[in-house]
C-alpha cells in the first residue's frame, strides 16, 4: 500500500565507541549501513577480508557438522522441515558466545572423527576391490609373484578367451616333441576370460611362453608375496578392523548430538561476527574517528540518533534522499503475503506507487480461478494454516509465501464450489459408484455453472476479469498523475484510453460477431449506441493530438499520436491472454475427471474400492502439484506481463538493515 519513507544517516564517532556502535546497529537491525558514495579523502577502509573469511569459514564448519549430528540424532525431537528457529534468551547467548572455543573444540573433534571414517570407507572399497582382484586366482597355492625353480618356470597369467584344459595343452606342445615337460593349470574361466598357472622345464620354459603368447597370452600385471587365498584373508581382516574403527568413531560422533542446539547458537555468533566484519570493512575511518553512512526508516531515525548521541558520543546527521535511498515495503497482513511476488520482478522507486495491494487482490482472484477446485483449495488453505499455527516463528519469506498460498487456497475453494468441482467430480463419481445413487441425479451442483458444459461462457467472463485488471492497471498510471499533480497526463495518457476502449467495447457488445462467440445478444438503446460512438472518438481524438505532445511540430504529433492508435492491438492480445482462466481451470477439471472415471473401472466390489482409494490419491496428488504449478506461473505471468506493463516501472533496491545473520536461532531479549 506504500513505501516506507526512508532518511540518509551520517554517524561520527571515536574508534574507541566503533565496536559498540556497530554491534548496537546489528542487535537493533534497524539500518542499512551503505558507505558506497562517500569519497572524502582523509577516510581509509580496514580490510577484513581475512577475519570476515575465517569466521564465516568456521560458521561453515558449524553448520556441516550440525548437519552430520542430525543423522545420529534418535529423538523426535526438533521441526522436520526446520521451519522454526529456536528462541534463546539474551543471557543463554552471551553464555556460549563466552564458552565457544570449547564447542568449536567439539566442532574439530567432529570433523576428525568425520574423515577417520571416511578414510576407513576408502580404505575398505579399496581392500574389496583388491579382493574382487584376487578371487578368480584363489585357486593357485603358490605366491602370486612366484616365477621359477631351479629348474623351472612358472608363466601365471591370462587368455583373452574361454579355453579348455585340452586347448590349452594343444596351445603349450606346439613345436614340442611328445613327452612335453609341462604342468598347466586353469585356475578361473568366466567372461571370455582364462586364468592359467604353466610350470614348464627350463629346457621349454621358452618356447612354452612363446607358443601361449601367440595366442593372446599376458603375465599377470599385479604381483603379490602372498598365496592369493591368504592375501583375500590378509584383507577380509583389514576390512573388519575398519569397520570396527568406523563403528568405534560413529559411536564417539553420537555423543556429540546433545550439543546440536549450543552449536546453533555458535553457529550463529561466528555468522553474525563474520557480517560485523564486513560491515567493517566498509567504514571510512582516520586514526581518530570513523565514520557510518546508512539508511533508517524516517520514524526510527530520531530515536537511534539520540540513543547514539547520548551513549556512545557520536555525531548524527539526518537528510531526506530520495534518490538513492533504498525500498521498504509496508502493506496490510493480507497484502503484505504477496510482497514476494512484487520483489521477484522488482520494487518500485521513491515517487512512485506500491501496487502490492492491488496486485494482491488479483493475484487471489486469479489464481482461484486457475486452480478452481473446491477439494484441492480446501486441503491446500489447510496445510498452510497448521504450518503457519504450528510454525510461527518462520523465517520471513516462507511465512509471507504461505500465506499467500493460504488465501489462494481459500479463492480456490470459492471457485470450486461457485463450478461445482470437488476432486473434480468426485462427490457424484462415488455417489454413483458405490452408493446408488440414479445418474441423471447431480449430488454437487455448481453454485454459478458448469465450465465443462459451457466453456464459451466462462471465456467470455475470463475477458471481463481481464478488462478490469487491465483496467485497474491503467487506473494505477492515472493515480501517478494524479499524485504528480499533471493533469494534462492524465487526460491525455489516461482518461483518453478509457474512453476510446471502452466506446470500442461498447461499439462491439451489440454486433452479430460478439453474439456468434458469446451465444448471447446485446440490444442496445439508441442513446447509448450514439454514446458509444462519441466516447470512441473523443477518445481517439485526444491521444492523436496529446500523445505526442512533447513535441512542438504539429505534424509529428500527429503522426506520433496515430502511431500510439495502434497500441490497442497490443489491449487486444493482452485480453485475449486472460484464456489462460479458461484453460487451466477446464484442464484441471477434465484431469480429475479422468482419474476418477479410471479410480472406478473396478466398480463396485472390494478390489474396486481399493484400487479406487490408491487411484484417487496417487492421481489427485499428481493433479494438484502440476496445476498448483500452472496457476502459480500464469497467475505471475497476467501480473508481471498484463498488469504491470500498463504502468509500472521497476528498479528500487531493497533495504537490506545490518542485522545478526541467525540461521538457527531468534534472540529473545531478557
Amino acid at each position: 500500500m506504500a513505501i516506507v519513507e526512508m532518511r540518509k544517516l551520517g554517524i561520527y564517532g571515536t574508534k574507541k565507541h566503533r565496536k559498540a556502535v556497530l554491534e548496537f546497529l546489528q542487535k537493533i537491525g534497524a539500518v542499512e549501513i551503505d558507505n558506497s558514495l562517500v569519497t572524502e579523502p582523509i577516510f581509509e577502509k580496514m580490510d577484513t577480508t581475512g577475519e570476515r573469511i575465517r569466521f564465516q569459514k568456521i560458521a561453515d564448519e558449524f553448520d556441516h557438522v550440525i548437519e552430520l549430528l542430525k543423522k545420529y540424532d534418535d529423538s523426535k525431537s526438533g521441526s522436520l522441515l526446520n521451519l522454526e528457529k529456536k528462541v534463546v534468551t539474551s543471557s543463554e547467548y552471551e553464555k556460549i558466545e563466552k564458552d565457544r572455543r570449547k564447542y568449536y573444540s567439539m566442532v574439530n573433534d567432529v570433523l576428525a572423527l568425520e574423515k577417520s571414517i571416511f578414510e576407513s570407507r576408502s580404505t575398505i572399497t579399496r581392500k574389496e576391490n583388491k579382493i574382487a582382484t584376487l578371487t578368480p586366482w584363489n585357486k593357485l597355492d603358490i605366491p602370486l609373484n612366484s616365477e621359477k625353480t631351479k629348474r623351472t618356470r612358472i608363466l601365471i597369467g591370462t587368455f583373452p578367451e574361454t579355453i579348455t584344459q585340452e586347448k590349452l595343452m594343444e596351445i603349450i606342445s606346439e613345436g614340442i616333441e611328445d613327452p612335453v615337460p609341462v604342468t598347466a593349470e586353469i585356475l578361473y574361466d568366466e567372461n571370455q576370460i582364462t586364468n592359467v598357472c604353466v610350470i614348464a622345464t627350463n629346457r621349454v620354459a621358452d618356447q612354452v611362453e612363446e607358443n601361449m603368447r601367440s595366442h593372446g597370452y599376458s603375465k599377470l600385471p599385479f604381483l603379490s608375496h602372498r598365496i592369493p587365498q591368504a592375501a583375500i584373508d590378509k584383507r577380509k581382516n583389514d576390512i573388519v578392523l575398519e569397520k570396527q574403527n568406523i563403528e568405534k568413531a560413529e559411536k564417539e560422533i553420537s555423543g556429540f548430538v546433545q550439543y546440536i542446539p549450543e552449536m546453533k547458537i555458535a553457529a550463529d555468533y561466528y555468522r553474525t561476527r563474520a557480517e560485523k566484519y564486513r560491515i567493517l570493512g566498509t567504514l571510512p575511518q582516520s586514526s581518530k574517528v570513523f565514520f557510518i553512512q546508512g539508511w533508517i526508516d524516517a520514524e526510527k531515525a530520531e530515536g537511534v540518533a539520540k540513543v547514539l548521541e547520548e551513549q556512545f558520543d557520536a555525531v548524527v546527521e539526518i537528510e531526506k534522499d530520495d534518490e538513492h535511498a533504498p525500498i521498504k515495503l509496508r502493506n496490510n497482513h493480507f497484502s503484505e503475503a504477496s510482497e514476494g511476488v512484487l520483489e521477484s520482478y522488482g520494487l518500485p522507486t521513491h515517487g512512485r506507487v506500491d501496487p502490492t495491494f492491488v496486485m494482491s487482490l488479483f493475484y487471489v482472484f486469479f489464481f482461484g480461478m486457475m486452480l478452481s477446485d473446491a477439494g484441492y483449495g480446501i486441503l491446500m488453505a489447510l496445510a498452510c494454516f497448521i504450518v503457519l499455527k504450528k510454525y510461527p516463528r518462520m523465517d520471513s519469506g516462507t511465512n509471507k509465501m504461505l500465506r499467500l498460498f493460504f488465501w489462494c487456497g481459500l479463492s480456490t475453494t470459492f471457485w470450486g464450489f461457485m463450478f461445482g468441482g470437488f476432486f473434480g467430480d468426485a462427490i457424484d463419481v462415488i455417489a454413483h459408484t458405490f452408493f446408488g445413487v440414479p445418474e441423471t441425479t447431480a449430488v454437487l451442483k455448481p453454485l454459478w455453472f458448469a465450465p465443462l458444459e459451457n466453456p464459451m461462457r466462462l471465456l467470455i467472463w475470463c475477458m471481463l476479469f481481464g478488462v478490469i485488471h487491465l483496467y485497474a492497471g491503467l487506473g494505477m498510471k492515472g493515480y501517478e498523475y494524479l499524485k504528480d499533480k499533471d493533469v494534462v497526463g492524465f487526460i491525455s495518457d489516461v482518461l483518453a484510453w478509457y474512453l476510446f476502449l471502452t466506446g470500442l467495447i461498447l461499439m462491439l457488445l451489440p454486433t452479430q460477431i460478439f453474439a456468434s462467440i458469446a451465444q448471447m445478444q446485446f440490444n442496445f438503446p439508441g442513446w447509448l449506441v450514439i454514446l458509444s460512438k462519441v466516447i470512441t472518438l473523443v477518445g481517439l481524438a485526444t491521444i492523436v493530438l496529446m500523445s505526442g505532445r512533447a513535441n512542438k511540430n504539429w505534424g509529428l504529433r500527429i503522426a506520433l499520436g496515430a502511431y500510439d492508435i495502434y497500441g490497442v492491438t497490443g489491449w487486444l492480445s493482452d485480453v485475449l491472454s486472460y484464456s489462460r482462466l479458461l484453460a487451466l481451470g477446464l484442464a484441471t477439471g477434465v484431469i480429475a475427471s479422468v482419474i476418477n472415471s479410471m479410480a472406478i473401472m473396478q466398480g463396485k466390489t472390494v478390489i474396486g474400492v481399493i484400487v479406487f482409494i490408491l487411484v484417487f490419491i496417487v492421481g489427485h496428488t499428481l493433479n494438484i502439484a502440476i496445476n498448483l504449478l500452472g496457476a502459480y506461473v500464469h497467475t505471475n505471468r497476467l501480473q508481471y506481463v498484463e498488469f504491470f506493463g500498463k504502468f509500472y516501472d521497476a528498479g528500487g533496491e531493497p533495504f537490506r538493515p545490518f542485522n545478526r545473520i541467525n540461521k538457527y536461532i531468534e534472540i529473545k531479549e531478557d
